[in-house]
């Protein structure tokens, strides 16, 4: 995956907060389990915590996440195409600027507004709309104050736990499926999950495999939004490893060594790599009603 090197970047939709301990709006006040539509979001929660569950966060009354200023590093770095080939955290960059540009020209042919929001780049714990956030959540999006969190070394652990993660499709792939979860935040689908947030046939089992999905469509265009010069089938092959290396099923056997479907919470590693396929290859979002049917 490469892009265009005279590809102008905007690096304004990324709030890097790295190195900054708690991240926008400051230390947290409060705590518990993680609840209601935040929790669904995680993408390898199981890969740190040995189980199967929602998480370790909580909502915390009261608090205000603000967007932080751009730093100086990420906003002059990352100008170009060329610099999203040569850095990674440009590389994100682009991969957002590229998703975004894509879904805001579907919701406009559709005749809706899509709401552009920042990924927020962090290290350790970053404080959220959704809770206080530590790295082992992995990569997710936060309803609440409609941002995408991601610590990059998230993808060193992908690297060294089932060995994908360093390929820049790999990459991609993540932030597309995160974003995914913001589009179908902005269709209300989010909302209708509610307490349906474990079982193989669950809400929040189809809401992800659409996410997937969305993902692939997302793919089937990228090169159209002027950002991305080419994608093989290469690439495509290591998004569909990457969805497959962290379905529910291949987590568990890995860190508990049994499978336990009734605590799914993002459905089985074929599911994942054929719901990824669905979208890559129609192209289309109509394609990725993953809640009609047998999934």
């Amino acid at each position: 995956m490469r892009f265009r090197r005279d590809a102008p970047l905007d690096p304004g939709q990324i709030t890097d907060v790295r190195g900054r301990g708690f991240g926008p709006g400051g230390l947290a006040v409060g705590g518990g389990g993680l609840g209601a539509i935040g929790v669904i979001i995680y993408l390898i929660v199981a890969l740190i915590g040995g189980g199967g569950g929602l998480g370790q966060l909580g909502p915390l009354d009261g608090t205000q996440v603000g967007r932080g200023d751009t730093p100086a590093e990420v906003s002059t770095a990352c100008r170009t195409g060329q610099d999203a080939n040569e850095r990674e955290d440009c590389r994100i960059v682009a991969v957002v600027n590229s998703v975004q540009k894509f879904w805001d020209g579907v919701f406009q042919r559709s005749g809706r507004k899509y709401g552009y929001v920042d990924t927020v780049f962090f290290t350790d714990q970053v404080q959220t709309g959704c809770g206080l956030a530590s790295s082992q959540v992995g990569p997710f999006y936060c309803p609440n104050d409609q941002l995408v969190y991601i610590d990059l070394g998230f993808f060193d652990e992908l690297q060294s736990r089932f060995g994908v993660g360093s390929a820049p499709f790999t990459q991609a792939y993540v932030l597309a499926h995160e974003y995914g979860h913001h589009v179908q935040d902005q269709l209300g689908v989010l909302q209708q999950i509610g307490n349906d947030r474990q079982g193989p046939e669950s809400r929040a089992v189809r809401s992800e495999l659409q996410a997937d999905c969305y993902a692939g469509v997302w793919a089937a265009h990228a090169v159209e939004t002027g950002l991305v010069e080419q994608l093989t089938q290469a690439d495509i092959n290591q998004g569909l490893d990457a969805a497959a290396a962290i379905g529910d099923d291949r987590i568990q056997e890995q860190t508990q060594g049994q499978v336990n479907k009734e605590t799914w919470t993002h459905g089985s590693s074929e599911q994942r790599r054929r719901w990824f396929s669905r979208g890559y290859e129609n192209g289309k979002p109509a394609a990725c009603d993953t809640f009609s049917g047998a999934i």
